[in-house]
C-alpha cells in the first residue's frame, strides 16, 4: 500500500479517493483449505477401506454400471465424471493404476506393463469390469453411508464397506500439502494368514511383496513407519562365464529404466558391459553381456553399488481417519482394518437376521390368513377402514406365537394376495418354508454369537477362493553392504613420478603403477618415512622421493610392510613390521621415530604377511668386526605402524640387500558362510568352513550335478540350489548316486576332480536325469528303499559301501548301475569311520615357532610399540613388492 503526501492530497481533494482493503487474513484461510481439501479429498486413502476419493468413485461408478459384461474405460471415465469433478485424464490414470494390481478389476485390453513401464491403449480401446472379488468384498448398499455428489444430483458413498485390508494388499502412495503417504503393497495371503491370527489374538508380521519380485531386506521396515527403509534387488543369475540374466526387477523399477542406469554406469566406468539385450514379454529377462575375463560375481556387486539394480524405498504410513491425517504402522492398518470389517459382518448379519425375521413373520401371518380364510371375512365389509379391522379381528386368535405385533402394514399386503395364490395354497410348503426361515434364523443368530469364528471363517473362504496364484514374489532375505570400491571397476591408470614426489592419473610420461578407479584411496610411503593416504586424483603431490605406491585397502590386516630405517642423520637403525588398516585421509604419518634426517633402508609391502631375509652391510669404520649379518622379519613382531621398532645397529649402515624370499607368517585366513545373507566372510557371521591357504579352494556342488572349485572370495555369489559348500581336499574323492533318464536306472560313481577351476557336471545331461545324493565323505554308506512290486512282497533295505561297490574313476564315467529293481527311496547314512590324512603343505617346512624378540638377541633391541600380535607362519601366497636402498 502507498501513501501520498499532504501536497498531493490537497492538491486533488475534489477527485474520488482509492480504497485498499488488506487480505492478508484471507491467504491464511485459502491456504488451509486448499491444504485441507489435497489432504482429503486428493492424496491420502481413508483407513476405512483405503480408497482415495478419485478410486472409490470409479469403484462405484463400476458398480452402478455392473452387468456382468466388460465396458469401455471410457464409458466408465465419463459416468464416474458424475461423481469426480476434476477431468478425465486424472479418473483414466487412477483406474489403469487399479486395474494393473490386478485385484478389483479384470482388464482386456492393453493395460499397459509395469515390468517395461509402456502405457496402457487410449481408454476408448480398453475395457473393464469388476472382478468377482471386489463384488464379494467391496460392496454392500445396506450397509453403505451415502452423501450427496458435488453437484447434489446423486448419491455417492462416504465410504465403501470393505471386508478386507485392501490398503495394504494394493499399496498406495501420494503428496500432500505438508505430508506425503507411502504405504507398500503386501501379500494377499499373508494378509489375510495376519488377519485370522489377529482374530485368535496371536502375534502377526506382515512385510510387503512387490509385483515386479526381486529380492527385499526388510530389516529395517520399521512396521512401514517414518524412519524405515526396505533394500530391493534385482533377481541376478550368472547364465554361463560371460552372461548375467536378470529376470526380476526392484519395485518402481521398470526394464527401461535398468538398462538405462547401467549403460550411465558403463559409460562413467563403474561396470565394464559389452552388450545388453532386453528379451522381456511376459517375464523379465535382460541378458548382459560381459567382456572376457571378467569376475561374473565382482560385476554381479557391482550392479547393486552402481545402477538401479539395487534401490531402497523409504515408507511413510499416512492415512485419513475422521478427516485427519493419521501416522501407523501396517500392523496396526491391519488390525484396525479386520476390527473394521469384523464390525460389518456384525451389520451383514443383523440385517440378514432382521429380513429373515420379516419373512419369517409374514409367511406365518399368511398362513394363519388362508389356513384360517381368514378372508371370508372381509366380503361383506364395504369400507377400507372394515376391512382392516375384520382381517385384524379375524388374526387375533391365532398370533401368540409370533415374535411382534401386527402393523397395518402387514394387513394390507395380506389383501394384496392373489386369489389364484390362495386356491393353491398348500399348508405343508407353506410349513416347510417357515422351517426353513427359522433353520436360517438360527444360523444367523449363531453366527451373531460366535461373531470371531464367523469371521475368521470368512478371511479363511477368501483365501481358499482367491488366493490361488497370489503366492509371495519377493524373496526375504537379509543383504550384506557391497564395498563399492571392491567391486569397482579400474579403467583409469595410476603413476608416480618418484623423484618429484607427483601421483595421478594425469601423469602419463611418468612411471605407470597400477589400475585405479576414481573411488579408490591410494597409500604412498617416501624415502623419508613419511606416508599417506589420499583419494585418486589428476595429480597430487605427496612428497619427494616416493618408494612405494598402491591402491589402499582398509581393514587390510594381511598386507603388512617391513621397513628398516636410520634413526636421524647419524643415529641408529631399527627394523619394524606393521599394518595400515585405519587412517585419516590426507594426514601425514611419520613412521620414523622423528628426528630430522632420517631415511628409510628398506621397504616392502606383502600381500600376505611375507617375511624375507636380508642382509646388513656396515660401512667399515673403527674398530667394527662384523661387517655383514642376515636378519629374518619373521623374527620380528607385528606391531603398529607408530611403533619405533627394534635396534638393528648403532654403527652406519651401507646398505640392506634382500637375501631370500619369505613366507607369510600370518595365520591361515578363517572364511564362514553366513547362510542369512547367503555370503562368504571372515568376521566369524555363520558356520565355519575352514582355514584357507592362498592356494586352497572351495568344493560348491549345486543340485543340478554341477560342481567346481574356486578360490574363496567375499564378493562372491551362491546359487539357489547349492547343497555341498566346503574346503576343496584334492585327493578327497567325492561319491554320488544319480538316476539317468536316459536309462531309466540309478547309478553309482565316485570320482577326484581333476580339472581344478572349471564347471563340470557329473551327471547325465537327459532332461529326466537327476542327483538322488552327494558326499565327500571318505568311506560313505547309503541305504536303498525299494518300491513295492505288485503280487510281491517288498524287498529289505539293502545298504551299500560306496567305498567297495566301485572304484575311484573319472568324472565322466558314468558309473555302476545300483540295482535293476524299482527303487522308492535312497537315504545316505553316517559313514564309516576313517582316520583321514594329515594336509601337508610344502610351506609347512618353513614355518618358525613362536616367540618374542629379546634384546639379549644379537644385533635387535626391543622398542615399545603398539598392536603387538603373535608370529604366526604359513605357506608363501603372492610375492611382496621390495624395494632397496
Amino acid at each position: 500500500m502507498t501513501e501520498e503526501n499532504d501536497d498531493l492530497t490537497n492538491a486533488h481533494n475534489d477527485e474520488p479517493q482509492e480504497t485498499i482493503t488488506r487480505v492478508t487474513g484471507m491467504y491464511k484461510d485459502w491456504f488451509l483449505d486448499y491444504a485441507s481439501y489435497v489432504i482429503l479429498e486428493r492424496a491420502v486413502p481413508a483407513i476405512e477401506d483405503g480408497f482415495k476419493p478419485v478410486q472409490r468413485r470409479i469403484m462405484h461408478s463400476m458398480k452402478d454400471l455392473d452387468d456382468g459384461r466388460y465396458n469401455k474405460v471410457a464409458n466408465i471415465v465419463g459416468h464416474t465424471m458424475q461423481y469426480h469433478p476434476h477431468g478425465d485424464a486424472s479418473i483414466a490414470d487412477a483406474m489403469v493404476q487399479i486395474g494393473q494390481k490386478d485385484l478389483l478389476i479384470d482388464t482386456q485390453g492393453n493395460w499397459g506393463n509395469i515390468l517395461t513401464g509402456d502405457s496402457a491403449a487410449a481408454s476408448r480401446y480398453i475395457e473393464a469390469r469388476l472382478s468377482k472379488f471386489a463384488l464379494d468384498v467391496v460392496y454392500n448398499p445396506k450397509i453403505t453411508e451415502w452423501q450427496a455428489s458435488y453437484d447434489g444430483r446423486r448419491k455417492e458413498p462416504v465410504n465403501l464397506p470393505v471386508m478386507f485390508p485392501l490398503l495394504l494388499a494394493q499399496g498406495g502412495e501420494g503428496i500432500a500439502v505438508g505430508l506425503s503417504t507411502k504405504i507398500l503393497p503386501h501379500n494377499f495371503i499373508e494378509l489375510i494368514d495376519a488377519s485370522i491370527k489377529h482374530l485368535q489374538g496371536k502375534r502377526f508380521t506382515i512385510l510387503p511383496d512387490f509385483p515386479t519380485g526381486g529380492i527385499a531386506d526388510f530389516s529395517n521396515y520399521n512396521d512401514g513407519n517414518r524412519g524405515g527403509k526396505v533394500r530391493i534387488r534385482a533377481k541376478i543369475s550368472q547364465l554361463d562365464k560371460n552372461t548375467l540374466v536378470i529376470t526380476e526387477l526392484p519395485f518402481g523399477t521398470t526394464t527401461s529404466s535398468l538398462i538405462d542406469s547401467i549403460l550411465k554406469a558403463n559409460d562413467k566406468g563403474k561396470i565394464k558391459v559389452k552388450k545388453i539385450e532386453d528379451n522381456t514379454a511376459a517375464e523379465v529377462e535382460i541378458l548382459v553381456h560381459l567382456p572376457s575375463g571378467l569376475s561374473p560375481d565382482k560385476t554381479i556387486d557391482a550392479l547393486f553399488a552402481f545402477t538401479s539394480c539395487e534401490s531402497s524405498i523409504s515408507p511413510l504410513g499416512c492415512v485419513i481417519e475422521d478427516n485427519r491425517p493419521l501416522f501407523i504402522g501396517v500392523s496396526e492398518m491391519l488390525r484396525r482394518s479386520t476390527d473394521n470389517t469384523v464390525q460389518l459382518l456384525k451389520q451383514e448379519l443383523e440385517i440378514k437376521l432382521n429380513e429373515l425375521e420379516e419373512q419369517w413373520h409374514f409367511a406365518s401371518l399368511e398362513r394363519i390368513f388362508i389356513e384360517n380364510r381368514i378372508y371370508r371375512d372381509i366380503e361383506e365389509e364395504e369400507t377400507w377402514e372394515g376391512v382392516i379391522s375384520a382381517i385384524d379381528k379375524g388374526l387375533q386368535p391365532h398370533i401368540k406365537h409370533l415374535k411382534r405385533a401386527i402393523t397395518e402394514d402387514d394387513i394390507v399386503r395380506l389383501t394384496e394376495i392373489r386369489i389364484k395364490r390362495i386356491s393353491k395354497f398348500d399348508i405343508d410348503k407353506a410349513q416347510q418354508k417357515i422351517d426353513a426361515l427359522e433353520a436360517q434364523i438360527a444360523e444367523v443368530k449363531h453366527h451373531l454369537a460366535h461373531l470371531i469364528d464367523y469371521a475368521i471363517a470368512f478371511f479363511a473362504r477368501l483365501k481358499k477362493e482367491y488366493g490361488e496364484g497370489r503366492e509371495r514374489k519377493t524373496e526375504i532375505r537379509t543383504f550384506d553392504d557391497v564395498d563399492a570400491t571392491k567391486v569397482v571397476i579400474r579403467n583409469t591408470k595410476l603413476y608416480v613420478n618418484r623423484e618429484e614426489g607427483f601421483v595421478g592419473t594425469s601423469l602419463r610420461r611418468d612411471e605407470y603403477v597400477c589400475d585405479c578407479s576414481d573411488i579408490d584411496d591410494i597409500i604412498v610411503f617416501t624415502k623419508e618415512g613419511k606416508m599417506m593416504v589420499t583419494k585418486v586424483d589428476s595429480k597430487t603431490f605427496i612428497g619427494k622421493d616416493i618408494i612405494h605406491v598402491a591402491v589402499f585397502k582398509k581393514k587390510d590386516k594381511r598386507t603388512i610392510y617391513n621397513m628398516i630405517y636410520r634413526d636421524g642423520k647419524k643415529g641408529p637403525s631399527y627394523i619394524k613390521r606393521f599394518a595400515v588398516t585405519s587412517i585419516t585421509r590426507d594426514r601425514e604419518y611419520d613412521l620414523t621415530n622423528g628426528n630430522k634426517g632420517s631415511v628409510v633402508l628398506y621397504f616392502s609391502a606383502n600381500p600376505n604377511g611375507e617375511a624375507e631375509i636380508v642382509t646388513i652391510n656396515l660401512r667399515q669404520a673403527g674398530s667394527i668386526k662384523k661387517l655383514k649379518w642376515d636378519i629374518d622379519f619373521a623374527d620380528i613382531l607385528i606391531k603398529g605402524r607408530a611403533s619405533k621398532g627394534n635396534l638393528v645397529t648403532k654403527f652406519p649402515v651401507k646398505r640392506v640387500e634382500l637375501k631370500e624370499k619369505g613366507v607369510s607368517t600370518l595365520k591361515p585366513r578363517k572364511i564362514w558362510f553366513d547362510d542369512t545373507v547367503q555370503r562368504l566372510n571372515v568376521d566369524g557371521r555363520g558356520e565355519l568352513i575352514g582355514e584357507f591357504r592362498g592356494e586352497d579352494k572351495l568344493l560348491i556342488i549345486n543340485q543340478s550335478g554341477i560342481l567346481k572349485t574356486v578360490t574363496p572370495e567375499v564378493t562372491m555369489h551362491f546359487d539357489n540350489d547349492m547343497i555341498v559348500l566346503e574346503k576343496w581336499v584334492p585327493k578327497k574323492p567325492i561319491s554320488a548316486i544319480y538316476y539317468n533318464g536316459e536309462k531309466d536306472l540309478y547309478y553309482v560313481k565316485r570320482f577326484l576332480i581333476e580339472n581344478e577351476g572349471k564347471e563340470e557336471s557329473f551327471i547325465s545331461e537327459h532332461l529326466n536325469s537327476q542327483l538322488e545324493i552327494v558326499t565327500t565323505d571318505w568311506r560313505p554308506m547309503a541305504e536303498v528303499v525299494f518300491a513295492k512290486e505288485r503280487g510281491k512282497d517288498r524287498r529289505d533295505n539293502l545298504e551299500i559301501n560306496l567305498e567297495e561297490f566301485i572304484d575311484i574313476k573319472g568324472i565322466n564315467a558314468q558309473g555302476n548301475q545300483l540295482t535293476k529293481y524299482k527303487v522308492n527311496q535312497i537315504n545316505l547314512l553316517d559313514a564309516l569311520p576313517y582316520e583321514a590324512p594329515e594336509e601337508v603343505h610344502a610351506d609347512d617346512l618353513e614355518v618358525i615357532d613362536e616367540k618374542e624378540v629379546s634384546s639379549e638377541e644379537p644385533n635387535t633391541e626391543n622398542s615399545s610399540g603398539s598392536n603387538d600380535a603373535s608370529k604366526k607362519n604359513l605357506g608363501k601366497d603372492d610375492e611382496g613388492q621390495i624395494t632397496l636402498f
